[in-house]
């Protein structure tokens, strides 16, 4: 899969049963349909919550485009404690986030010092240096 961004191939990275493709020029990360909301199943048993979506409503539709179906991606605002702006596929295919707003969004969700946050969060952190080549990939 190619990076909307960039145009780089990405690099498919996995920690249990979550798989997020990653970019290693601009440090995206793309998020198939319900890989987020594995995170966050992982992340709610601490108290998390699911993040809010609400369209942006002065630019609804970004330049990027999905990299699986190829249509123009409408930008949404998430809504934890706060707002990060985020790239999603208008057919339901996956979400983008630009480089540190998926860590973002997930320290929003969880309680400070719960245990799966920091399982989770150490797995992005594992899995991006991996990335860069200090660990096993799947691609």
């Amino acid at each position: 899969m190619k990076c909307p961004v960039d145009k780089q191939v990405m690099m498919v990275v996995e920690h249990r049963r979550i798989e997020l493709d990653y970019c290693h020029k601009c440090s995206g990360v793309w998020l198939d349909s319900g890989e987020l909301e594995l995170l966050i199943a992982v992340l709610v048993s601490e108290g998390a919550k699911a993040p809010e979506m609400e369209p942006d409503q002065e630019k609804p539709t970004g330049k990027r485009k999905c990299p699986i179906c190829g249509l123009k991606m409408d930008r949404a605002w998430v809504e934890p404690a706060h707002r990060v702006l985020i790239d999603q596929c208008p057919a339901g295919h996956g979400l983008w986030f630009d480089a540190g707003e998926l860590q973002r969004v997930l320290r929003d969700l969880v309680p400070p010092g719960s245990p799966q946050s920091q399982d989770v969060l150490s797995f992005l952190g594992e899995a991006f240096r991996a990335a860069h080549g200090q660990g096993a990939l799947k691609s």
